[in-house]
């Protein structure tokens, strides 16, 4: 069982390390020159797509606490904790490319407009989901804590979305191509096979982390079995 875990696993990252070179060469090479913005719109393939997971992994966080709740297994426990610590890692990303793209296009790189503030929240709200966990020792209680947080917290992943539709802001619709942006079929084919890629790159991820979140339990248990021993 050991061994097959660690084939897929490894399958998995190699198939999730050729679509993110794939999707790599297809920004650079396959997708045409943004007529008003140039090569820097090149910057959304990564921001969409890191976009994307981050609100994904947030809503796999949200079921597993609701999984937890329901059924009180800490498998829903690790599955939450290491969605939110990779979705935190996407959305940084999201941050971060946002804030480049924004600096050539809007001559800043940050401003306090409805789709940028609501980010700024969601980030510091997951940060607070693992200050939390940290700020209680019982175990049941820090699962159900964090629980309870992470499907309220999910409620910035909608208001996110809807943002650029619910309020006048300056921010692109990319899916829709947005107010002044060339959205052709070839930069639609980009955007899909980012989207896949980074995806992909999540599951890996998720793969992994939920494995060392399971050997530190297994430790944990060892431990104690040997304190009872010597005891």
């Amino acid at each position: 069982m050991g061994e097959k875990r660690d084939v897929l696993g490894l399958v998995l990252a190699l198939v999730s390390a050729v679509a993110l070179m794939a999707a790599l060469g297809m920004v650079f090479l396959y997708a045409p020159r943004e007529a008003a913005m140039g090569d820097v719109q090149r910057i959304f393939y990564f921001h969409v797509a890191s976009a994307w997971v981050g609100f994904f992994a947030f809503f796999v966080t949200f079921l597993a606490g609701i999984g937890y709740l329901v059924r009180g297994e800490r498998r829903w426990d690790i599955l939450a904790l290491s969605s939110v610590e990779i979705g935190l890692t996407f959305i940084a990303m999201t941050v971060i490319t946002g804030s480049l793209w924004a600096r050539p296009v809007w001559g800043t790189y940050w401003t306090w407009e409805p789709r940028l503030t609501i980010s700024a929240v969601q980030l510091l709200l997951y940060v607070t989901y693992g200050m939390l966990r940290a700020s209680v020792e019982s175990p049941e209680r820090k699962a159900r804590f964090a629980a309870v947080y992470g499907i309220v917290a999910f409620v910035t992943v909608p208001l996110s979305w809807f943002a650029i539709r619910w309020w006048r802001t300056i921010h692109p619709d990319i899916m829709t191509g947005g107010e002044g942006m060339a959205f052709t079929p070839k930069m639609g084919h980009t955007l899909l096979a980012a989207l896949l890629a980074f995806t992909l790159l999540y599951a890996t991820l998720l793969r992994q982390r939920i494995r060392v979140e399971r050997a530190a339990d297994a430790l944990a248990r060892l431990r104690v079995q040997r304190g009872r021993l010597g005891g």
